[in-house]
């Protein structure tokens, strides 16, 4: 690791690194608490399911809602949401079982092509 030329570079450089390793311990923490979910064998929501397959939690959460799209859930829960300030809101989650998100996942594919060939790699991982 080559010497900043100044301090503040030094620190930007520091800074960096220490958001990295904050990232990385996030995503983990998130794919570790799916895995145990999902482990459980009790109907969880998309989100939980495709990150404990593989995807990273940001692509997971874009592509849930549209995954789950038209898919008959095989459980519903409610859970509160938080909007603006303190204010909170009661929703519907869907739940799925392993069964009902294999079939979905060997099925769909995005519009995006890079993302098409990240589920499409996961289908065939989880068949």
């Amino acid at each position: 690791m080559a010497h900043a030329a100044t301090r503040r570079e030094h620190r930007a450089k520091r800074r960096a690194l220490r958001a990295t390793l904050r990232r990385r311990t996030a995503e983990t923490r998130a794919t570790r608490r799916a895995v145990r979910a999902v482990a459980t064998g009790t109907p969880q929501p998309v989100r939980t399911r495709l990150v404990a397959a593989g995807l990273d939690d940001a692509t997971a959460r874009r592509f849930a809602g549209a995954f789950s799209r038209g898919l008959v859930a095989d459980d519903v829960r409610e859970t509160k949401i938080k909007l603006k300030a303190r204010v909170t809101r009661r929703v519907q989650v869907k739940l799925f079982t392993a069964r009902t998100f294999a079939a979905r996942l060997a099925t769909y594919r995005p519009k995006d092509r890079v993302v098409a060939a990240r589920f499409e790699l996961l289908a065939g991982v989880a068949a």
